[in-house]
C-alpha cells in the first residue's frame, strides 16, 4: 500500500522539543491544516464544520531512525520501564504513523492556500504530513468506561510555571497561555540534567530559555531566532 500526504500541519513548534506528548494536553495550542493542491477543494471538506473534533492520521516525519525494538520506554513511566511497542503510543513504531484527536476551531474557506482548518490541542510539529482526516463521532469513538493500562496509574504531573517579569511584555496573552500549558508538562528529556541547566525551546520565532527548580519551571529569557523580526 502506498499513501501520500493530503495536507501539511502548520504549528508554532518547528522541532519536536516542547511539543505535547499527546493531543489535547495543551488546549490553547493552535495550528492550521493546509491542504495540498490535489485536495485543495472546498467540496472535499463539505460538512466538516458540523463536527467538534477530528481524527488526524499523520507521519512521524522527524524520526531519523527506523524502529528496531519491540519494546520502548514510555515517557509517562519516566523512561525507566519498558513496555511493548503496541501497548504504547511511542513514535518509534514499525510504521511511523501517528493518530491524534484535535478540536476543530473553524474553517477559513477563502485563503490563498484554499480552505484551511484551524484546530486546537494538536501534538504535531510544523510541516508534519497528514495522510487522512476523519470526523470524531461520540457513539463510536467515546468510551468513558475504558481502562487505560499503566496510564491509569500514572496521571499527568503538571509543574508550576513562572514567567519572568521582563519576559511577559514580549508575549501576547495567548502565547503566554500556550507557554504556561506547554511548560507545565515539563518538556525536558526523561533523563533529567542537573537543575542548574538552562534549556532552550523553539516556539514560533522565539528561543525560550527556561530552568527547572524542584517542581517549578522558570522562563528566564526570550530571544528572536530570526534577526529583524519584531516581538508581537
Amino acid at each position: 500500500m502506498q499513501i501520500e500526504p493530503i495536507a501539511l500541519f502548520k504549528s508554532p513548534f518547528g522541532s519536536k522539543f516542547g511539543i505535547p506528548k499527546q493531543s489535547n494536553l495543551v488546549p490553547a495550542l493552535e495550528g492550521r491544516i493546509v491542504m495540498l493542491p490535489r485536495w485543495r477543494n472546498a467540496d472535499a471538506l463539505r460538512g466538516i464544520e458540523d463536527f467538534s473534533y477530528l481524527w488526524l492520521v499523520w507521519g512521524f516525519s522527524a524520526n531519523k531512525h527506523a524502529a528496531t525494538s519491540v519494546m520502548v520506554r514510555p515517557p509517562l513511566l519516566g523512561g525507566n520501564q519498558k513496555m511493548g511497542v503496541f501497548a504504547t503510543r511511542s513514535p518509534f513504531r514499525p510504521n511511523p504513523i501517528g493518530l491524534s484527536s484535535v478540536r476543530l476551531l473553524g474553517v477559513d474557506w477563502d485563503t490563498p492556500d484554499g480552505p484551511v482548518l484551524r484546530v486546537g490541542g494538536a501534538d504535531l510539529m510544523d510541516s508534519t504530513p497528514i495522510y487522512d482526516i476523519k470526523p470524531y463521532v461520540t457513539y463510536a469513538d467515546c468510551h468513558p468506561e475504558a481502562r487505560s493500562g499503566f496510564v491509569d496509574e500514572h496521571p499527568i504531573d503538571r509543574y508550576n510555571v513562572e514567567i519572568a517579569p521582563q519576559v511577559m511584555p514580549q508575549l501576547t496573552p495567548h502565547d503566554a497561555e500556550v507557554l504556561q500549558q506547554v511548560l507545565s508538562l515539563d518538556p525536558r528529556p526523561h533523563y533529567k540534567a542537573p537543575s542548574t541547566r538552562v534549556y532552550g525551546m523553539p516556539y514560533k520565532h522565539f528561543d525560550v530559555k527556561f530552568t527547572v527548580e524542584g517542581h517549578t519551571v522558570k522562563v528566564i529569557g526570550l530571544s528572536l531566532t530570526q534577526p529583524g523580526l519584531k516581538s508581537p
